[in-house]
């Protein structure tokens, strides 16, 4: 576990769209007081360009990520581990707190299927930050 800042670990199956996407948010709405990670059971080759482009609209360039793959060590040093309605099965390790997300999935969609999404991750994420990191939960004027 971290001792330092918390960490949150977003987990879906191709670590393209959804789990990108609430990093993203994670990252900069957080102002450095989370620490954030991403990965999947079955990373795709390359992230949702659909995702890119739709948090391309609210500020936050997320085009350098790349799909990463779900590791145990990944896992077990995370406080969250929070799963994006994907079935994805996790190690389960005491001590971690795991979440469900009922997200859609945004694969194989347009950017205009995708904006919905991105709006309920955003949402769940700064709910997330004002319970595990209250002090850094600000909105900054961004997004």
């Amino acid at each position: 576990m971290s001792t330092t800042l918390p960490s949150v670990l977003f987990v879906c199956v191709h670590n393209a769209g959804r789990s990108q996407m609430a990093a993203g948010f994670l990252t900069a709405l957080g102002g450095g007081q989370v620490e954030v990670r991403s990965a999947g059971s079955a990373p795709a080759q390359t992230i949702n360009a659909a995702a890119v482009e739709a948090m391309a609209e609210v500020g936050i360039d997320i085009s350098d990520q790349s799909p990463k793959i779900l590791t145990p060590d990944t896992v077990e040093s995370s406080d969250v581990v929070i799963t994006m309605g994907c079935g994805d099965a996790c190690p389960v390790f005491p001590g971690v707190s795991y979440r469900d997300w009922a997200l859609a999935d945004p694969a194989g969609k347009g950017v205009d299927a995708v904006r919905p999404i991105r709006d309920q991750i955003r949402a769940l994420v700064v709910d997330l930050l004002a319970e595990i990191a209250p002090v850094a939960h600000t909105t900054r004027g961004v997004l």
